[in-house]
């Protein structure tokens, strides 16, 4: 089986860091910035996946009011997702980060209970760890 026809479970982050929509805003962009994290899933109480926010949301939603105070993740988490499931194919994932608008893909169940998460580093890693053993530039592995 080539590598694309592999599934993304094989190479998904199963235990990513989330968020909830009822968190503040302010305090995770605080926690955002910090860390470097771009884009977090937002998974409701039920583990299912609802949105997506991204550094990108929250700057938008800073130049649009003149203040952030009392607003959750839910009021400007994106709802408009694109997910792929668990038996998906990696050039699946592959040809939706080739489209350039994406860094992050959630990766969910049937029932859209959050699963993990695949970025195009994933791919990336999976391509150079099955054509070399160790690292060209660095002289070391890439951890698994």
């Amino acid at each position: 089986m080539t590598m694309m026809n592999q599934k993304v479970s094989t190479i998904m982050n199963p235990s990513p860091e989330i968020t909830n929509p009822k968190k503040n805003l302010r305090d995770l962009s605080h926690e955002m910035l910090a860390s470097g994290m771009q884009q977090l899933p937002v998974v409701d109480d039920e583990g299912n996946l609802v949105g997506i926010l991204t550094t990108y949301d929250m700057w938008r939603q800073y130049e649009d009011k003149t203040t952030v105070d009392g607003l959750t993740v839910g009021d400007v988490m994106n709802t408009h997702i694109i997910k792929i499931g668990t038996d998906d194919k990696i050039g699946t994932a592959a040809e939706l980060f080739a489209d350039g608008r994406f860094k992050t893909i959630p990766v969910v169940s049937e029932s859209n209970e959050l699963k993990g998460t695949i970025t195009a580093f994933d791919i990336i890693k999976k391509v150079f760890n099955s054509e070399y053993n160790t690292a060209i530039l660095y002289k070391d592995e890439f951890a698994e």
